[in-house]
């Protein structure tokens, strides 16, 4: 559209007069935050959208003059202290900093606005795939590298460690410090849980509380130190995903000081009780038969009384999500992201949310968590997948709970026609609803349930078991800290027991899991079983990517096989209480001509026909 001369004339008035009229009002500034704080140039989707906050600032001109950058309009919410400014950035614009001239009535304001130069590389970044395994780590309970930021003049919550509830003092220099231990375990990724802001005057450690979506809580350090951690932790080999919350927030985030609009939040997150709790039916979106009311209850209520629920229909909002997640990607480096409460966040905000990332980053992979127990459930979230109901996911994979389900419950519960291996055996035919069951993390524990070592009874056989099976399943392995010198907590849920400090992660500490300093004997040999077993898989193509065949169980003895045209693994899990001989005819289509097995843990090598696996115990051997 033509500007008429009256508003070029009034355009360029506004130009020569600014740089005068900043200066003299420059105690008046208004702006306080705008976010993203910055952006980079040659993105896939060349729209961005800031968000200023400040006094009165929702009927302000916006003007800008900047090669390739083009102010395309604004839009307000309710509360007249928001400013929503829409970019559109050309490609091959040249990196710079903005002048944004901001007008109304006598008051005037530069904001100067950062365009960085994005990584050559940057848009092709590999995420994690199956070649990976991922060690989860509660920052706060790991290790404390930096007595300094235990309590910040910034942040409620100081420490108290006796209090299995409270903050430990963990920190990104904690994790930082420990990355050689975690090179060594043979673990490649990892996934601290959330690190960002929370605020909280109490039980603020775990993370899942934001009250600032772009700062990292300055008791675990800081925006660049987490920077620094992710550059770290690539030259030793290792990615870094970033846990990220769309789905709730805390209740003292600082939205709710001045929050935007009246439908910002679901229900109004003003006053206790204007809103409802989710019903956690998180069948509802796949349900045929589902009522509007529990889909809309299930999306839009509240987790609990100090977890606001985000309004992802809000436009505003949902590019707010967004962008903050791309902007952690870039700014930070990361290999990729999870997505806690993912199906409780609305639908279609889910569709754009997956969409944008991968358009993005075509290579990159992204997590979601589906705590559920229903294998079509999982499915339903995962790309590819060809719903009934039209629904189109991007997220390249998902947590796989029903696996996980299958291997606890088919290692603790007793031998029966329809209990124990043959629960984790049937677990895998759900494979054929999955568009790509190889992209799927696999866990056998995280931060929200028992200790596996707990969950198993305690028994190490079978704790060797499930290592195994990780080991060497399909998928994408996650294994979580602690497990690996066997870490306790009660069966039922108990998260400040089972989030619980890693021994040696403070001064003072006797035990000191890193360097094996007073471990027990059974610590220690669990602890080199996982090193072994991990460090070992790295370069195997045929675990990685390799084909999956598997033999019903027979009186406790349950065998697969990984396989490729090069080469054959064998698992054999023997959870009987006696020695059982391989039995080499039943598994004859697999082993051919193949007449030996060399086990991976102790590199003994046995003639097939006469091999034995020890009662309660596992053997993974590759054979010839």
């Amino acid at each position: 559209m033509t500007k008429s001369p009256n508003c070029l004339v009034a355009s360029l008035l506004f130009t020569l007069l600014l740089p005068l009229s900043v200066a003299a009002n420059k105690a008046d500034a208004r702006v306080e935050r705008v976010e993203p704080p910055f952006w980079w140039t040659d993105m896939a989707e060349s729209r961005l959208q800031l968000m200023l906050h400040g006094e009165d600032l929702a009927e302000a001109e916006v003007h800008l003059d900047y090669p390739g950058v083009a102010v395309t309009g604004t839009e307000r919410e309710a509360n007249p202290n928001y400013l929503f400014i829409n970019l559109a950035v050309a490609k091959g614009t040249e990196p710079g900093e903005l002048q944004i001239q901001l007008r109304k009535g006598d008051w005037q304001q530069v904001l100067r606005y950062d365009l960085k130069k994005r990584r050559p590389d940057s848009a092709n970044r590999q995420g994690f795939d199956s070649s990976d395994v991922i060690y989860l780590i509660t920052p706060d309970r790991f290790a404390n590298g930096d007595t300094g930021n235990d309590s910040t003049a910034d942040t409620q919550e100081g420490p108290d460690r006796d209090d299995p509830n409270g903050r430990h003092g963990g920190d990104i220099a904690g994790m930082r410090q420990h990355l050689d231990y975690v090179a060594d375990m043979g673990f490649t990724q990892i996934w601290p849980n959330p690190l960002i802001e929370n605020d909280q005057p109490a039980y603020s450690y775990h993370g899942y509380s934001a009250t600032d979506f772009y700062r990292i809580d300055s008791r675990y350090g800081s925006n660049e130190s987490f920077r620094a951690f992710v550059a770290a932790a690539k030259e030793k080999g290792i990615g870094v995903i970033q846990d990220m919350v769309p789905n709730h927030i805390g209740d003292g985030h600082w939205w709710l000081q001045d929050l935007p609009g009246s439908d910002w939040l679901n229900g109004d997150g003003t006053a206790k009780g204007d809103y409802e709790y989710t019903n956690h039916a998180r069948t509802v979106h796949m349900d045929p038969y589902a009522s509007h009311r529990d889909h809309a209850l299930f999306t839009d209520g509240w987790f609990t009384d100090s977890m606001p629920d985000p309004n992802q229909r809000n436009p505003r909002m949902a590019n707010y999500l967004i962008q903050n997640a791309i902007w952690w990607v870039e700014y930070a480096d990361l290999s990729g992201i999870r997505v806690d409460t993912y199906a409780y966040s609305d639908a279609d905000f889910l569709t754009r949310w997956s969409g944008r990332l991968m358009q993005e980053y075509p290579n990159f992979n992204l997590v979601g968590e589906e705590w559920t127990r229903q294998a079509a459930l999982v499915a339903y979230w995962q790309a590819g997948n060809k719903n009934r109901n039209g629904y189109i996911s991007y997220m390249p994979s998902m947590m796989d709970f029903p696996l996980l389900y299958g291997l606890r419950d088919g290692l603790e519960k007793p031998e029966t026609w329809s209990t124990g291996l043959v629960t984790l055996y049937e677990s895998l035919a759900n494979d054929l609803l999955y568009p790509n069951p190889n992209n799927l993390v696999i866990l056998g524990g995280n931060h929200d349930m028992s200790r596996l070592y707990s969950q198993l009874d305690e028994n190490i056989g079978k704790f060797r078991m499930a290592i195994a099976y990780l080991a060497t399943m399909r998928g994408i392995p996650q294994f979580y800290y602690g497990d690996e010198i066997l870490a306790k907590s009660p069966k039922h849920r108990d998260d400040g027991v089972v989030r619980s400090d890693f021994p040696g992660g403070w001064e003072g500490d006797k035990i000191n899991g890193f360097t094996g300093k007073n471990l027990n004997p059974q610590q220690q040999q669990a602890q080199q079983f996982v090193r072994t077993l991990f460090n070992w898989r790295k370069d195997k193509d045929v675990i990685h990517n390799g084909k999956l065949k598997h033999f019903a169980p027979i009186d406790g003895l349950y065998v697969y096989f990984r396989y490729s045209e090069k080469d054959t693994v064998m698992v054999a899990i023997n959870k009987s209480d006696r020695p059982r001989e391989l039995p080499v005819a039943h598994l004859a289509e697999m082993l051919e001509t193949k007449s030996t097995a060399t086990s991976i843990t102790n590199g003994k090598s046995s003639p097939l026909n006469e091999l034995v696996i020890a009662p309660s115990d596992v053997l993974v051997a590759e054979v010839f």
